[in-house]
């Protein structure tokens, strides 16, 4: 049941969901299929599945000046945003926020692209899809780096294979013990420039390999959503349900319960906190359109706003109790902030397969799993390590990697066939650095009149480090291939440029220096889950959507088990 910004005269739940994005959409289902009453508190618009993606079947010609904003317009609206410029396009200006209207500082520089509006960035995300090891959990505690992880391997597995087998991962099985196998459905397939470097890559190296991507894609037709299409529209949002999101995925089968209410336009400014039971009541919104303040009430709830917006939700909660933020008991709230850090690799040319081509657009590349820091053979002198995207075509190969494809450099490169292009992309885990934060700022007031954040996040020595080996690796193993022209490059990236932003509410063993225990509860107030990525303790150099999913699963699970135990 949806209900408009005027609001309802039910205010009790069992369950608040705040955001609705992956991991709220995830947590919307599993409670609800679970019997559990459940509001979902979107802050943003309503949008609904196939009617609400207005650009979905447009071509580049139909929008104005080739599908880009006139300079004129990127400085009016997106000062922040055109920086990067892989995301703004009047194709897809429906789901990103207007820059003036919800500022942010930067003691630093920080590139940070929201999504307002129902779905959040499940209907925008690159879609790329892995499980973490125990090399990934038990990485902190063997580096002495932050704090330890909480949980293994062995406690989340069954909950990848849980979202997994629903969501629809397309992938090949590989048996690496730093990249879990995972429920798959049928690979989607190399074109041959891939097969011959995937076959190079097997003969020079007996510690990497050359996988397809493991994508949130759909090949073949799956919980009654349609195969994906290879249009490679997905960021306008798919008519198909070819991808995974919380309108194809998760939200239909959540509203099918009869135990769902949405209510779009609502952003949650605070956790209510009842000292006498020393447990959260609900929550506090401010309504998108009149302004208005309401309150909602529930047994348990669920922050799933993004890190940022959970995050922010927490040290907007002050109270007698939490005067430096809900739950902010350690003083790590906001801090440890993480992104992956990218734009590093090398590329080459061919003409071995001039009279070969493909059909269609795969909205998928290459992946080469990390092989460095592995064990003592790959032993280097940064901790941890990347892994690659990428990919073969007869035209820009940076197509196969969404972060990348952004540039005047790369949007100049020749799109007509000819010689074959082949390309990778590192992605490098960055350190959990406790002075990486961000702050609320009372100073500055986006367009509701709500506080905003200041960034301070940077890269250090050891993600600066990497960098090097990323080129050094990717350069050697495309020469060994037989390319020609290969040259490495490093564009550099902001924090933030990777849409992975993680860590402000981290997981730990110990409340005096973590805000999350092992179940995603807040240390200090147990009936108060948090499961998107502020709760990560680390970064991995994988995609961390997945992730998301799986520990949502498991902590609906937990909060279920626990509301039936009263505990409570």
């Amino acid at each position: 049941m949806y209900f408009n910004s005027q609001g309802s005269d039910e205010v009790t739940y069992d369950a608040i969901v705040v955001g609705s994005g992956i991991a709220g959409g995830w947590a919307a289902k599993e409670l609800t299929e679970k019997g559990l009453k459940t509001l979902m508190l979107e802050r943003g618009r309503d949008v609904k599945h196939i009617e609400d993606y207005p650009t979905a079947n447009m071509d580049v010609w139909e929008f104005p000046n080739n599908d880009r904003f006139t300079e004129e317009v990127l400085a009016r609206d997106y000062e922040k945003q055109r920086r990067t410029g892989y995301t703004i396009r009047p194709s897809t200006k429906h789901w990103w926020p207007i820059d003036r209207e919800h500022p942010y500082t930067e003691t630093k520089p920080f590139d940070w692209h929201r999504g307002y509006h129902l779905g959040g960035r499940s209907l925008l995300w690159g879609r790329q899809s892995y499980r973490w090891s125990d090399l990934d959990f038990e990485a902190n505690a063997k580096d002495g780096i932050a704090v330890d992880w909480p949980i293994r391997y062995k406690d989340i597995a069954k909950w990848y294979d849980h979202v997994e087998e629903h969501a629809g991962i397309s992938g090949r099985k590989e048996g690496l013990s730093q990249l879990p196998d995972g429920k798959f459905l049928p690979p989607m397939e190399f074109n041959c420039l891939e097969n011959h470097v995937a076959d190079s890559i097997s003969k020079n190296y007996n510690d990497r390999m050359m996988t397809i991507g493991r994508v949130a894609n759909l090949t073949q037709a799956h919980k009654g959503r349609g195969k994906c299409m290879f249009r490679n529209r997905c960021i306008r949002g798919c008519p198909y349900g070819g991808y995974f999101s919380t309108q194809s995925s998760t939200l239909p089968p959540a509203m099918a319960t009869g135990n769902l209410t949405v209510r779009p336009g609502s952003i949650v400014t605070n956790v209510i906190y009842d000292d006498a039971t020393q447990k959260a009541k609900g929550v506090q919104i401010q309504d998108m359109e009149s302004g208005e303040t309401h309150e909602y009430f529930a047994k348990v709830v669920f922050l799933c706003a993004s890190a940022f917006g959970s995050t922010w939700i927490m040290q907007n909660s002050k109270s007698e109790r939490f005067p430096d933020g809900f739950g902010n008991d350690s003083g790590e709230l906001g801090c440890n902030v993480m992104d992956h850090h990218f734009r590093t690799g090398a590329q080459g040319t061919t003409d071995m397969f001039a009279d070969s081509y493909y059909k269609g657009r795969r909205p998928n590349g290459i992946y080469i799993p990390r092989f460095q820091n592995l064990n003592a053979a790959s032993k280097k002198d940064y901790l941890r390590g990347f892994g690659y995207q990428g990919g073969g075509s007869r035209e820009r190969w940076s197509k196969h990697i969404k972060e990348m494809d952004f540039g005047a450099e790369f949007k100049e490169i020749a799109t007509q066939p000819g010689n074959w292009r082949f390309g990778i992309n590192a992605f490098g885990e960055c350190l959990p650095y406790h002075e990486n934060k961000i702050t609320l700022n009372e100073s500055v007031k986006d367009i509701h009149g709500l506080p905003t954040l200041s960034m301070d996040v940077e890269w250090k020595e050891n993600e600066y480090e990497m960098r090097k080996d990323m080129r050094i690796q990717a350069a050697e193993m495309l020469e060994k291939a037989g390319l020609k022209n290969v040259e490495t490059y490093d564009r550099g990236c902001n924090p933030g440029l990777g849409i992975h932003e993680m860590g402000t509410a981290r997981m730990g063993r110990d409340p005096k220096t973590s805000v999350l225990n092992g179940n995603n509860q807040v240390h200090a107030c147990k009936n108060v889950y948090v499961t998107d990525g502020a709760c990560m303790t680390s970064s991995a150099c994988v995609n961390p959507s997945l992730t998301y999913m799986a520990l949502t699963a498991r902590a609906a699970d937990h909060a279920v088990s626990e509301l039936n135990k009263n505990n409570l």
